[in-house]
C-alpha cells in the first residue's frame, strides 16, 4: 500500500467504468487508495434489458436501488473498496437528459443546493486526503446536467477543501495537488468511426465522423494519456456488471480484441489544476496522474 490517494467524482453508476475504469483498476492494483464518489443513483436511466424494464422511473421507479447493486459489483471487479454516494445514497436524484421535465424535480442533482453538495464533497476530500481529483469538464463531457453539476461541485470542493475557514466541522483542511477532467480525444473517436465504416457498420447511426458528435476533446488540449491496457478485461467485466444500462451487443463490446485494448484500456485526461509531471509517453503526453 502506498500513501497515494485518488478521488473520482462521477454522476451516475456506470460513468466511472466507462470513463475511468481501467485507470481505477490499475491504480487499485498498485496499492493506491481509490475513492469513488457517485452523485446520483441514476434513477432516470434507460433500461436496456427486458427483464429489468419494470424498474424504470416511469414504472416502479426502483432503478436507483438496483443500480446500487450494479455499481457495487463493478467496483468489486475493479478492486475499488471505497465508494460513496454524495450526501448518502439517494440524497440527490438523477436529473435526466438536458431539457427534460425531470431537470425541474426539486430533488434532482441539477436543482441541488450548491453549498450543501460542495460541503458534502469537501468532507470526503478532507477524510481521504487525495493528491489527485478526477471529474468532468465544464460541459460534463456531453452536456448531461448531472455531469455538468458534478463538474461544478468537484471544482468548487477542490478549491474549498484547502480553506480552513470553509466547513471547519468537516475536518482539517486538505488541498489536493491536481485536478483532472476526463477526455475523449477526437482522434480516438475518429479511429472508431473508420474501423466501423471498414467493417460495414456504424459507430453512431447517421453520423459520419467524430466532428458530428456533441462530444469529443480536441487532441491538442489533452494533457495526459494513462495506459492501462493490462486492465482492459477488468473494465469490460465491470461494464457488463452495469447490465441495466449497457447492452451486451453495444458498441462497447463490438470492437476486435486488438482495438478494444487501445480504445478502452487507454484513458485520457486534461490537467486543470496543478503542474504536469515529468513522466511522458512517446507523444509527449503526461503518463501518470500522480506525475
Amino acid at each position: 500500500m502506498t500513501d497515494r490517494s485518488l478521488l473520482l467524482v462521477h454522476a451516475h453508476p456506470d460513468d466511472e467504468t466507462i470513463g475511468t475504469g481501467a485507470a481505477m483498476a490499475r491504480y487499485a492494483a498498485e496499492g493506491v487508495r481509490v475513492t469513488l464518489v457517485t452523485c446520483t443513483l441514476g434513477e432516470e436511466g434507460e433500461v436496456v434489458v427486458d427483464d429489468l424494464a419494470h424498474l424504470a422511473a416511469a414504472k416502479e421507479d426502483r432503478l436507483g436501488e438496483h443500480r446500487i447493486t450494479e455499481l457495487a459489483a463493478a467496483c468489486e471487479v475493479l478492486g475499488v473498496r471505497d465508494h460513496r454516494f454524495l450526501g448518502g445514497a439517494g440524497r440527490f436524484r438523477d436529473s435526466g437528459m438536458m431539457g427534460e421535465s425531470t431537470n425541474d424535480n426539486p430533488d434532482s442533482f441539477w436543482q441541488a443546493d450548491f453549498d450543501v453538495a460542495v460541503s458534502a464533497l469537501v468532507a470526503v476530500i478532507r477524510e481521504v486526503r487525495p493528491q489527485v481529483v478526477v471529474t468532468y469538464d465544464d460541459n460534463g463531457g456531453y452536456g448531461h446536467p448531472d455531469h455538468i453539476q458534478a463538474h461544478r461541485v468537484a471544482v468548487a470542493a477542490f478549491d474549498a477543501a484547502g480553506d480552513p475557514k470553509r466547513d471547519p466541522q468537516a475536518g482539517p483542511a486538505w488541498q489536493p495537488s491536481r485536478l483532472y477532467f476526463t477526455a475523449v480525444p477526437k482522434s480516438v473517436l475518429q479511429a472508431g468511426f473508420e474501423f466501423m465504416k471498414a467493417a460495414g457498420g456504424s459507430f453512431f447511426d447517421g453520423i459520419e465522423s467524430a466532428d458530428g458528435l456533441p462530444f469529443g476533446t480536441p487532441d491538442e488540449i489533452v494533457t495526459t494519456r494513462f495506459d492501462s491496457q493490462g486492465f482492459v478485461e477488468k473494465k469490460m467485466q465491470a461494464m457488463r456488471a452495469h447490465r441495466s444500462q449497457i447492452a451486451a451487443d453495444s458498441v462497447f463490446f463490438a470492437l476486435p480484441e486488438e482495438m478494444t485494448a487501445t480504445s478502452w484500456g487507454v484513458e485520457y485526461f486534461i490537467l486543470a489544476r496543478g503542474e504536469l509531471g515529468a513522466a511522458r509517453d512517446q507523444d509527449g503526453k503526461e503518463s501518470d496522474l500522480f506525475g
